[in-house]
């Protein structure tokens, strides 16, 4: 048999007539399109799924029922070398929804500051080890109400080391894997996000311990304000969403009759469930996107694996990593980053695999919150659910949301050997 390549097509000479078969492009040089142009290349039966991709239809269905039980509304969708092997949504959830993905939203955060890192190297030289209250970074910020945040390293604050009190009515500090109970103490307020999270008090001293603190990504967001000059929904736009094709997204900057003039740092970022698919995959890809690098790979690499900026939890520049086995059914290079209602994005290398988990209450899905259309009718089938039982604690504690590790141990579980 003969074969010549033709642009993206094989040239097979066969029983005498010439057949035209498409070329598949490789996993790491594929690259979905936006969903306007075609979006992901996709696989549906069983059989395809088996073959092209090496996963189990069966077990990924398993995934999904466990998802539908972990929250009101949802979705599961899975990429496996490169193929959108699995995508199934319940609830209010939908391809084109924007919910309000909460604490998810703080990934992007620190993969922008990661290329603003790299962008503006000369505006912030000392990088992750930058000591960021100052005049050039936190102008707002000044005078400290506090001392020792004068120490406090843009790093620290994107391990949520910096020392800054956690959140919620039960807040847990960790010194080296150990857990000390806080007090709740008032948190970020979004009619005055910058100076609320600016002033939120200091548990430890910087460097010194970790707690779940949603001011300190957002306190690294007016970092990257200043160095950048641009709103860092403007700078997301700019480096990720356009190149990659992002499709009608923004933040949720409007809470009933106020209008946030600032994204939060922290989260509320409102992105198309297969958008969210092409973040994760880019960072699979080790920061490329087609020619472009668009993330520092090195920055990614930082994501995934132990910090020097936190030793005291599985926590690194706002991914939980998996570099300690604590997820036993995962492998160790998998990162992932949680939301409150039950969003999460996971990304492990080793298995050529991207997963986003939907989740959230009706209130998360309200096209008010983004003023984005809704093209979705919801049927009302969950209007009555009631969630099982079970024990937990905040999203970004050491707990973790069980739910979402357990989706990641279930459809690792899914790739045949």
């Amino acid at each position: 048999m003969l074969s010549h390549r033709l642009s993206n097509l094989s040239l097979v000479l066969c029983t005498g007539a010439f057949v035209f078969s498409p070329i598949v492009p490789a996993a790491e040089d594929y690259f979905p399109p936006p969903d306007s142009q075609g979006g992901w290349r996709t696989l549906k039966t069983a059989d395809e799924i088996r073959d092209k991709a090496g996963m189990d239809l069966a077990k990924l269905d398993q995934a999904y029922e466990f998802t539908e039980r972990c929250s009101q509304n949802g979705g599961l969708l899975v990429v496996h070398k490169g193929y959108l092997v699995f995508e199934k949504y319940f609830g209010r959830a939908h391809r084109n929804a924007n919910p309000d993905m909460a604490s998810t939203g703080k990934a992007y955060t620190s993969i922008a500051c990661g290329i603003m890192l790299n962008e503006f190297k000369d505006k912030i030289p000392d990088g992750l080890d930058t000591k960021v209250f100052t005049e050039k970074y936190l102008p707002e910020a000044l005078p400290l109400n506090d001392p020792r945040k004068a120490d406090i390293k843009l790093g620290q604050l994107l391990c949520m080391t910096a020392g800054y009190w956690g959140e919620g009515q039960a807040p847990s500090g960790y010194v080296m894997g150990k857990s000390t109970p806080l007090k709740p103490v008032p948190g970020q307020n979004i009619k005055d996000l910058d100076q609320s999270s600016l002033k939120v008090p200091l548990w430890t001293d910087p460097g010194a311990g970790y707690s779940y603190s949603s001011p300190a990504p957002h306190i690294a967001s007016i970092v990257l304000r200043h160095v950048t000059g641009m709103e860092l929904q403007d700078y997301i736009r700019k480096r990720l969403g356009d190149p990659m094709g992002w499709e009608s997204w923004g933040y949720c900057l409007h809470r009933g009759d106020y209008d946030m003039p600032h994204a939060n740092g922290a989260g509320s970022i409102a992105v198309h469930a297969t958008d969210a698919l092409r973040f994760g995959y880019c960072l699979l890809r080790e920061g490329r996107w087609g020619s472009q690098q668009l993330v520092p790979a090195e920055y990614i690499k930082l994501c995934q694996q132990a910090s020097p900026y936190n030793p005291h939890t599985p926590f690194s520049l706002q991914f939980e990593h998996n570099a300690d086995g604590h997820v036993v059914g995962a492998p160790r290079d998998a990162f992932y980053k949680s939301g409150a209602g039950g969003f999460g994005i996971f990304v492990v290398p080793s298995l050529d695999l991207v997963i986003y988990k939907l989740g959230g209450k009706d209130g998360q899905y309200d096209p008010a919150l983004t003023r984005l259309p809704q093209p979705f009718q919801y049927d009302g089938s969950r209007d009555n659910w009631q969630p099982i039982p079970r024990t937990g604690f905040h999203e970004g504690s050491m707990g973790g949301d069980d739910g979402l590790r357990r989706v990641l141990e279930m459809v690792a579980a899914a790739i045949r050997g």
